[in-house]
């Protein structure tokens, strides 16, 4: 919620027709939250992006851009994202319900409301690279957030678990006894020094004052008595999305690295599952072309689906990791063509420009957001004042699915007064429109520029890892001082960067002057990740920067937990439930389950799934077991349970069946049905039936009419 700079007459008294309706209709259903709206304030939309105290403080009484005018005045926000005040449209259009403007009005108006402190501890596991026995790996970081209005306090930092003696803490800004303000966090080192070979693990533990009052993340890493290899990746799963069916899909990219001491060599890179067939594998990751420590290489898949609905498959990596093997889960659905387009910014603020001065330029990137390649007839600026597309666009030729182009705009004002006009790029199937506005002035005005034009990349980091900084530029070589407005990182994956520098909310750059921005790239989970740098000034001018990166984590062995991991059944038939459970991070794909000896799975609708099935991380199903011996002896046996990539786990069974009597009384079908008792031969129910047959003659002799 930024640049709220409303007249305090607007919101209260212009309010007409339905607009006041709906806003009295909505005050008289609900009642505001401010508790609720000091969560929404300082943390952000439930769907994601930037708070509100990110550029108006955490305290609404410093009335910072006139934050104030909205205190129990729901129409005033929803006016200044209407109007795209402060860039507030782009920020939050569509992201609040007029439930959560009235809480978030309701608590700007009673700042003073508390509750509870909410902690939030990331990411949710820490994987080292295999590192030899007695020494020390690198570090790795975990988050504390305050995602609460209270304090957090911090109780105690510490490492427990079966092998909490191989990490330690090392160093960070979270420490014991300490306070995170709300919206505010702090750092946990770890670092990894393994005391035996093979897999270690453990868990990061901060007790604390917020919900739940502790939080943690899994650690884990290989020990190794020599130098071994180490397996990491880009991502653990690949989502397709919606494709054209029998068309191919644009090649996705998965990047293999060795983090370890010695060679990583590829024994097999394998296509399967239900879908296999459909995908199409590439890259230059190859069997037997060693890769050294420190180097990585890429995969690529690319999936063609023959018919409509969900797809999917397996890509599983073997070699000699120390860290096991890698499985990536692929998946996507058939669907017919689309072509559509998306904009990011959806709209340019160009701000006050010196008429007959040099043209100021800001980029459009357009992402072809349908499964079908985009082809763009036209892309122009509709409306008058000195609006143009500069020449130098990328956006000439054919957009395959999911990629991007650029389009710079230009404004050169050449009279005085404000400017309006839309951008829009016609493609095949539809159009994608921006908003552009700026002014043209002969006052002194400041001239904001930026040394970056277009995307920041911060390429591949490991999870628990920082990029270095980005420095990007600020210059004012206009005739005005200017004063930032707005300068945040929002978007999906808005947490996974960070922002620094000189430049600052309400700092001033002066004519000729210049303040930096630094951005950093911290992920907090595998894969593509991406964000918006945002900066607004006073004078109305915006800009928008895309950051990028590629989270790549330490590819965990799977963490199958078997209780019990074996079983006596006894004399007893009875079936045994066992529980699997999935204790690491990512996905099990269990394919077979191969018994021995007389026992067998026993079908049971509350049981795990039929094989082949996924056990997601932290989830647990149980595999029923019966035992059914042909003889009376002892017996043993086992299963084994098998996943993808080679990974196996035994449960061992044994059994005592009854012994069968030597000689068994022969069946009696006493009383016809097993109701009388034959004894040595006579059945005292054979003279009862004959005096009963008897009585039935005599009667019906006395009775022949009847008969």
């Amino acid at each position: 919620m930024t640049g709220f700079r409303l007249n305090q007459s607007g919101p209260r008294h212009h309010m007409r027709g339905a607009g006041l309706c709906a806003l009295l209709a909505m005050s008289q259903a609900h009642a505001a939250d401010a508790l609720h709206g000091k969560t929404l304030y300082l943390n952000g939309p439930a769907g994601g992006g930037t708070a509100c105290a990110r550029c108006h403080t955490a305290s609404p009484t410093a009335n910072v851009s006139k934050i104030l005018s909205a205190a129990n005045h729901p129409a005033a926000i929803s006016a200044a994202i209407a109007a795209n005040k402060g860039g507030m449209g782009n920020l939050y259009a569509g992201k609040f319900s007029d439930v959560d403007l009235a809480d978030i009005a309701a608590f700007i108006g009673n700042p003073g409301v508390s509750a509870a402190p909410a902690a939030s501890l990331n990411p949710a596991s820490l994987a080292f690279s295999g590192t030899l026995l007695g020494q020390a790996s690198g570090t790795l970081a975990a988050t504390l957030a305050n995602t609460g209005p209270g304090a957090l306090n911090i109780d105690t930092i510490g490492v427990t678990g079966a092998a909490a003696a191989d990490f330690s803490i090392a160093g960070g800004t979270c420490a014991p006894g300490g306070a995170v303000a709300a919206g505010a966090n702090c750092t946990v080192l770890v670092s990894f020094k393994p005391s035996v070979a093979g897999a270690r693990s453990a868990s990061l533990a901060v007790a604390h004052n917020g919900t739940g009052g502790s939080s943690s993340v899994a650690l884990s890493g290989t020990g190794s008595a020599a130098p071994q290899a180490t397996i990491g990746v880009s991502a653990t799963s690949i989502n397709f999305g919606a494709l054209a069916t029998n068309a191919p899909s644009a090649p996705q990219s998965i990047t293999l690295n060795n983090s370890g001491q010695s060679a990583l060599t590829f024994s097999s890179i394998t296509l399967a599952g239900a879908n296999g067939a459909i995908f199409t594998l590439g890259g230059d990751c190859a069997v037997n072309k060693p890769l050294a420590g420190g180097a990585s290489c890429a995969l690529t898949v690319a999936a063609q689906p023959t018919a409509s609905g969900a797809f999917a498959g397996n890509l599983t990596v073997a070699s000699n990791a120390a860290n096991g093997n890698v499985t990536i889960g692929l998946a996507g659905s058939g669907a017919s063509a689309t072509a559509a387009a998306s904009a990011t910014p959806n709209a340019l603020a160009f701000g006050s420009q010196t008429i007959g001065g040099a043209a100021a330029t800001q980029n459009v990137t357009l992402t072809n957001s349908g499964n079908v390649a985009l082809t763009f007839s036209s892309i122009a600026v509709n409306g008058a004042g000195g609006f143009s597309v500069a020449p130098g666009s990328d956006c000439v030729a054919a957009l395959a699915p999911g990629a991007t182009c650029s389009v710079p705009v230009l404004f050169a004002p050449m009279a005085n007064g404000a400017f309006a006009g839309t951008l829009v790029a016609t493609f095949n199937g539809g159009a994608v429109q921006v908003a552009v506005s700026g002014a043209g002035t002969t006052a002194a005005v400041a001239t904001p520029a930026l040394s970056d034009a277009g995307p920041i990349g911060f390429g591949e980091i490991q999870v628990g890892k920082s990029a270095a900084p980005h420095t990007t530029v600020l210059r004012n070589p206009g005739t005005a001082a200017l004063t930032i407005a707005t300068l945040v990182i929002d978007g999906a994956n808005g947490g996974d960067f960070v922002l620094g520098g000189t430049c600052a909310v309400t700092g001033m750059v002066s004519p000729g002057g210049s303040c930096t921005i630094e951005t950093t790239f911290k992920p907090g989970a595998p894969g593509a990740r991406a964000a918006s740098l945002l900066l607004l000034t006073n004078g109305g001018t915006q800009f928008s920067l895309p950051l990028t990166g590629t989270g790549t984590a330490i590819a965990a062995a799977p963490a199958l937990t078997l209780t019990p991991q074996s079983f006596d059944f006894g004399a007893s038939a009875a079936s045994k439930r066992f529980t699997l459970t999935n204790a690491g991070t990512a996905a099990i794909n269990l394919s077979a389950a191969t018994f021995s000896g007389p026992f067998a799975r026993v079908n049971d609708a509350s049981g795990c799934a039929a094989l082949p099935f996924a056990l997601q991380p932290g989830a647990s199903c149980d595999l029923v077991i019966g035992y059914t011996p042909a003889a009376s002896s002892a017996s043993s046996g086992s299963v084994v349970l098998q996943a993808d990539g080679g990974a196996n786990w035994t449960i061992a069974l044994a059994g005592q069946a009854a012994a069968v009597p030597a000689n068994p009384a022969p069946a009696q079908n006493q009383g016809g049905g097993g109701c009388s008792s034959v004894r040595d031969g006579t059945d005292p129910m054979l003279a009862l039936l004959a005096l009963l047959a008897a009585g039935v003659l005599f009667w019906r002799r006395r009775n022949p009419a009847q008969s």
